[in-house]
């Protein structure tokens, strides 16, 4: 890929950016709702009303929104996210101790999705399996109907307080992260198992596999070296795509067993009315998933010969 190219989708995913941040700023803003008055304004705090001002002053809150949304860009092009009004805490520290949890979880579920969705598309293409391979196939639709909040209670009951395997109470840092990410791995696991069963099947028909067969090339051979390397470039978007939905997931998955992360503090924002915090997940959430699906758009040139020709002519 040429550096132009590199150069139009940098601008791109930048653009997309910018208009997620304006969407989002514009719904929070239009809420029928004050973060810092449901905050300050408690008869247990006892504030006065000109304390009261000075915090709404604080804050920015009574400033044209128009003002808002350019200050508030500013901030978020130098780092500044602002301050949450339920803790007085910056945003940017929030986000440093949020993120780290999160990222950890997203990144185990993402790699042992892919496995669970190889491991589901070969049994259920290949020929030596032929016997169980319909069951395989049905899998991922079995999968994908699975509710993420009550998948999770029932790997905690089953996999914790009936066979005692990992603890939920109590556990270290690597045993509290081996319950969400086969929680969250399940659902995204499924669709990426679809596109790859449809895609294998796709290429087996193609002539050039019969080609490379003729030529005396082992049945191994020919699905790893041809047909998954080929079949995996539709997947390769649908991966690109899921990463995205895996903070969404996180949400539900860090609340069921009480993680840390973005999701706990998503729902805490939520309850709180807690703008800049919202805000600050949108745009997180947003730079991840554009960031994602960046890298793949530069990782297709690189698995199919096809666009290298393409972007060289």
């Amino acid at each position: 890929m040429t550096s132009s190219m590199i150069l139009r989708r940098i601008g791109q995913a930048v653009l997309v950016l910018l208009i997620t941040y304006t969407l989002a700023f514009i719904l929070l803003s239009a809420l029928p709702s004050d973060g810092v008055m449901a905050r300050y304004a408690s008869p247990d705090l006892a504030l006065s009303a000109e304390e009261l001002q000075r915090i709404r002053d604080t804050y920015g809150a009574d400033e044209p929104i128009l003002a808002q949304y350019v200050q508030a860009l500013g901030g978020f092009v130098t780092g500044n996210f602002g301050y949450s009004v339920q803790t007085g805490t910056a945003v940017s520290t929030l986000l440093a101790e949020a993120i780290p949890g999160t990222v950890a979880l997203a990144l185990l579920a993402f790699a042992l999705a892919v496995v669970l969705a190889l491991g589901i598309a070969i049994v259920g293409t290949s020929e030596k399996f032929r016997a169980v391979g319909d069951v395989f196939r049905s899998l991922p639709a079995f999968m994908v109907s699975l509710p993420t909040f009550w998948l999770g209670i029932v790997i905690i009951q089953l996999v914790s307080f009936r066979l005692g395997w990992v603890p939920v109470i109590g556990a270290s840092t690597a045993q509290a992260l081996i319950l969400p990410t086969i929680t969250l791995s399940i659902p995204i696991a499924a669709p990426l198992a679809q596109v790859l069963i449809r895609s294998i099947d796709q290429v087996k028909g193609q002539p050039f596999i019969q080609a490379v067969r003729a030529r005396g090339a082992g049945e191994v051979w020919i699905f790893w070296r041809n047909i998954l390397r080929n079949a995996m470039l539709p997947a390769l978007t649908m991966a690109g795509l899921l990463f995205g939905e895996l903070v969404g997931g996180a949400v539900v998955t860090e609340s069921v067993f009480g993680r840390a992360g973005l999701g706990q503090m998503t729902v805490q924002a939520v309850a709180n009315r807690d703008t800049p915090v919202l805000l600050a997940v949108v745009v997180i959430a947003a730079t991840l998933y554009v960031l994602i699906n960046l890298i793949v758009d530069l990782l297709y040139p690189v698995l199919d010969a096809r666009l290298r020709r393409k972007v060289r002519s």
